[in-house]
């Protein structure tokens, strides 16, 4: 009998709990199996009792943050480059300077050859009379009309000139290495704003595929509400976390928009030029085994590095030339004329020729000569001193770069499963909240993990490939 009392105490309690059970599970279940949508607000009422799909469908159905968008001009890495080398004014500037260098080398060079002077002159005056002031030269002025050439040529000045043509040359080939230096210069600014402008349009996409997954989210948990099966504390979790994914997205244009524009700088134009940026379809290559193979190759390739050394010799050769300015100079005259016109009292045969041999000796020129040597050989020690500063900073330069880009790929691999853990935990919590067994704060965690780590994945791809191009600049081997 006393048995028979608790039966009937527990059934009256539990049995409207069980039912009331039996018909949140039929409902849930109905959810599960249906994969359609909620209708908009002004039609929940009329059809609340429809079943809701999945929380998470949108994310499902979310595109490849890592596809371009589907406006502006298509726009690969190669082409990028191409544009960057073809327009930057820097390009244009380093070009015409390594020009200009040439040209010092022919202004040198003419010491070497042949001085030609023509003369064409004609006097009117008292004859036989003699300038009177302002000079002790015992020229005579005459009445004559006459036309001759003066030739000069520089024999031997014991290899000062020489010298200084090839110290020329040597500054003109570092103006070209340094013209190749600015070429790499521009070819590593442009893949470094390429992968970040990339690296912002993949975030502005998974931004995007957020707020659309969030306003889905949010949409069904209003319809829930309004349906009585869940409360109003989910829906202001939903909404708060639908108002975080549009400030992401706000965030995300904004930063994809200076990209853009830092972009279009590197590339050489004003416009507000917009690009749908393509990533290269193979995968990215894989890091040196070493740094020191890398080393070796940027001491050997580097142009800025050539270009410091060539600068050195020349400072070397011209420290020479300076030296050499202490020794004679032996130059060889001749000129030769007519004189058609004048007096032939003093003009008796109307041409006139003369050649000789002139030698210059400096004696004392209070100093400046032996000044103006030293300068020089410090000015040649000081450039040596810099080559192995640049060496040395080459050195670390290349460490550097090596080491992160060797983490960079790293970093690829653990941000995968990252994401690919970020993704089941999500479609575990999405579950467990639509079978009623965990509350929304866990799937807010969940997407807000799993867009992180999406970030953070397609991040990485860009961040190594900007890393990699970073050591090929290092290296010396850009294209």
């Amino acid at each position: 009998m006393r048995n028979g009392s608790l039966f009937l105490v527990f059934w009256f309690v539990l049995g409207p709990l069980a039912m009331r059970a039996q018909q949140v599970v039929a409902q849930q279940i109905g959810v599960e199996q249906n994969d359609a949508h909620l209708p908009d607000a002004p039609q929940l009422q009329a059809q609340a009792q429809q079943p809701t799909p999945p929380l998470n469908s949108a994310t499902t159905n979310s595109p490849d943050p890592l596809a371009p968008d589907s406006t502006g001009e298509m726009l690969t890495r190669q082409q990028a480059e191409q544009l960057g080398l073809k327009n930057n004014p820097r390009i244009s500037v380093a070009e015409l300077l390594a020009l200009a260098q040439k040209q010092v080398v022919r202004e040198t060079r003419s010491a070497l050859l042949p001085t030609l002077n023509g003369n064409l002159t004609g006097a009117d005056a008292v004859e036989s009379s003699r300038i009177s002031a302002g000079s002790l030269d015992a020229s005579r002025l005459l009445y004559h009309v006459g036309a001759g050439v003066d030739l000069n040529q520089l024999i031997t000045d014991f290899g000062r000139t020489p010298n200084l043509v090839a110290a020329s040359s040597s500054e003109a080939k570092a103006a070209s290495q340094q013209s190749e230096a600015t070429r790499e210069d521009i070819v590593l600014a442009v893949d470094l704003a390429f992968y970040n402008a990339l690296e912002a349009q993949a975030t502005l996409q998974v931004a995007k595929s957020t707020v659309k997954a969030r306003q889905a989210v949010d949409d069904q948990v209003s319809a829930l509400t309004a349906s009585k099966l869940k409360s109003t504390l989910d829906q202001s979790f939903a909404e708060v976390n639908l108002s975080q994914a549009k400030l992401l997205d706000l965030d995300s244009q904004n930063q994809f928009d200076a990209a853009m524009a830092n972009l279009n700088e590197v590339l050489g134009t004003t416009s507000n030029q917009q690009y749908q940026l393509v990533d290269d379809a193979s995968p990215p290559l894989p890091v040196a085994s070493s740094a020191d193979a890398v080393i070796a190759l940027a001491l050997q390739q580097r142009p800025d590095l050539l270009a410091l050394k060539l600068s050195h010799e020349a400072d070397v050769r011209f420290s020479r030339a300076q030296h050499e300015q202490l020794f004679p100079t032996i130059s060889g005259l001749g000129t030769v004329g007519i004189t058609p016109v004048g007096s032939s009292t003093y003009f008796t045969p109307d041409w006139y020729g003369a050649a000789g041999i002139n030698i210059g000796v400096p004696i004392f020129e209070g100093f400046k000569f032996r000044a103006q040597a030293a300068e020089a050989d410090l000015r040649a020690k000081a450039s040596d001193e810099q080559s192995r500063a640049l060496i040395n900073r080459i050195v670390r330069d290349v460490r550097t770069a090596w080491l992160r880009a060797n983490t960079a790929l790293q970093r690829m691999s653990v941000t995968a499963e990252l994401l690919q853990e970020a993704d089941t935990a999500l479609d575990l919590a999405d579950t467990r909240y639509r079978l009623g067994l965990s509350s929304i704060v866990e799937l807010s965690q969940a997407q807000l993990q799993q867009t992180q780590a999406e970030i953070a994945a397609a991040n990485a791809r860009f961040d190594y490939e900007a890393d990699l191009a970073a050591l090929r600049f290092q290296s010396g081997s850009q294209p």
